[in-house]
C-alpha cells in the first residue's frame, strides 16, 4: 500500500482500454440514475480503499452502490436493503460485461436503460456489439489503483488550499482521469466542444465557468502524467515557467504535463507534485486576474470542538 508504483503505459494498454470501457458502463448507469449536478459532478466515480466507487446512487426510495474492487477483481453492487450481486473482472468482451452488469442490477430489482455507446473515444462501438475478448490483468489494475491513491492524496491536499468554488477530487470515466477543478466565479466563453463521440453541449455544461483544472491521466508519459490547464486559456499561459524543470507545456493537449515517472522517482514526490500544481494554478490565476484571496486555505483553530458535542 505504500510508495508510488511503477506501471508503464505500454505494458497495460489492453487492460487499460478494457477497464476504461468497463467504467463507462458503470458511469452511464450512475448518469442515468442521478440528477444532474453542475459540471457533471453527479456522474463521476471516487477513489476508494479498494478501487473505484460510484458512491450512493438513488433507486426508487432506496439506494445502491457500485464498487470496482481491484483487490478481489470484482464489480460489487450492493443495495440499501442488504442485498448484493457481483460481476467478475476478468478477460472478457465489453458486450459480456455490459450484459452481466445489467443482469446483476436486475437481480437487485434495479432496471436501467442507458445510452450504450462509449463517449470521448475516437472509435465508439456500442457496448452490446463489442464482442472482442479483451485482456484483463488484475495486477495492472491494482497498480493503477495505487497510482490513483497517491494522486488522490496529493490532489486532496491541493484542493484544501482553496476557499472558492472547487470540485471534489473525482474520476471522470469519459476521459479516464482523476481531476480536481478550481473556479474563478466568473462565467466562461462558450466551449466549442470537439471531444470525440461527445455532444458539444456536454462540454458547454462542463466548462460553463472559468476553471483551472489539474489531475492524473494514464497517458502523456511512460507511466502516465499529471496535467494542469485553464479554460479559457489566458494569453501567455503556455510560455510560463513552472516547477519542476521536467514539466512542460504540450501544444497538442493544451496543458502542462509532468510525467508520473518523474514524480515517482523524486526524493519527495508529494513536494514535487504540489509545486507543479501550485505553479500552474498560479500562472493561470495571475494571467486571468483571479481574486488572489481564493487561494488562501482556511485555518483550523488550535483546539477544535466536536461538531455535536
Amino acid at each position: 500500500m505504500s510508495g508510488w508504483p511503477a506501471l508503464r503505459v505500454e505494458d497495460w494498454t489492453e487492460t487499460r482500454d478494457a477497464l476504461h470501457l468497463f467504467t463507462q458502463v458503470v458511469g452511464k448507469v450512475k448518469l442515468k440514475k442521478t440528477p444532474l449536478i453542475n459540471h457533471w459532478w453527479n456522474v463521476t466515480l471516487l477513489v476508494s480503499s479498494r478501487g473505484l466507487t460510484s458512491g450512493a446512487v438513488p433507486a426508487g426510495t432506496g439506494l445502491f452502490q457500485m464498487d470496482f474492487d481491484f483487490i478481489d477483481s470484482r464489480l460489487k453492487i450492493t443495495s440499501a436493503d442488504g442485498r448484493g450481486s457481483e460481476v467478475a473482472l476478468r478477460p472478457m468482451s465489453v458486450a459480456d460485461f455490459y450484459a452481466e452488469v445489467l443482469q446483476a442490477l436486475a437481480d437487485l430489482d434495479i432496471r436501467v436503460e442507458i445510452h450504450a455507446v462509449p463517449n470521448e473515444l475516437p472509435v465508439a462501438v456500442a457496448f452490446d456489439q463489442d464482442r472482442r475478448v479483451r485482456e484483463y490483468r488484475p495486477e495492472h489494475t491494482r497498480a493503477f489503483w495505487l497510482q490513483l491513491v497517491q494522486a488522490h492524496r496529493v490532489l486532496s491536499q491541493f484542493r484544501a488550499g482553496f476557499v472558492g468554488k472547487a470540485s471534489p477530487v473525482h474520476f471522470f470515466w469519459g476521459s479516464f482521469d482523476l481531476a480536481v477543478t478550481r473556479f474563478s466565479g466568473r462565467r466562461a466563453t462558450t466551449h466549442p466542444g470537439g471531444a470525440p463521440n461527445c455532444p458539444a453541449w456536454v462540454m458547454v455544461e462542463g466548462y460553463s465557468h472559468e476553471v483551472s483544472s489539474c489531475g492524473f491521466w494514464p497517458g502523456g508519459g511512460e507511466e502516465g502524467a499529471f496535467y494542469s490547464y485553464a479554460y479559457p486559456e489566458p494569453d501567455g499561459f503556455a510560455e510560463q515557467r513552472v516547477r519542476p524543470s521536467q514539466a512542460f507545456y504540450s501544444a497538442e493537449f493544451r496543458q502542462f504535463l509532468l510525467p508520473y515517472e518523474v514524480v515517482r522517482a523524486a526524493d519527495d514526490p508529494d513536494e514535487m507534485l504540489l509545486s507543479f500544481l501550485e505553479d500552474t494554478y498560479g500562472a493561470a490565476a495571475t494571467l486571468a486576474e483571479w481574486d488572489p484571496s481564493l487561494a488562501i486555505a482556511p485555518q483550523a483553530p488550535a483546539s477544535t470542538p466536536t461538531a455535536r458535542g
